[in-house]
């Protein structure tokens, strides 16, 4: 980490800057971009069934599904933080230690 100077009306500021590239600054969410897409589309197919076929019941079970769809995505992202989470709990040295007296007092 390096430290940047700039000089304002009220003195010397001191700035901390991060190196980061392009994967780092932006969170992954692919996932959820796809699952977006797919809740979408069945949303249109199953209006389409619906209101343009006439088939009632197959556009009343494809709407169902967006909302599985959705659940999905957000269980596999909640998994993914609570890896990330054991994974920094696990690096630093005590790091259960420290959670458990958070959570105890």
């Amino acid at each position: 980490m390096a430290l940047l100077t700039s000089e304002s009306e009220s003195g010397p500021v001191a700035q901390a800057s991060e190196s980061t590239t392009d994967t780092e600054a932006k969170p992954k969410s692919r996932g959820a971009d796809i699952a977006f897409i797919a809740s979408a589309a069945s949303v249109l197919l199953a209006w389409h069934q619906f209101y343009l076929k006439g088939n009632k019941t197959r556009g009343l079970f494809i709407g169902l599904w967006p909302p599985t769809i959705l659940a999905f995505s957000s269980y596999l992202n909640q998994k993914a933080i609570l890896d990330k989470l054991d994974q920094s709990l696990l690096s630093t040295p005590g790091g259960f230690e420290s959670l458990r007296k958070m959570i105890v007092e």
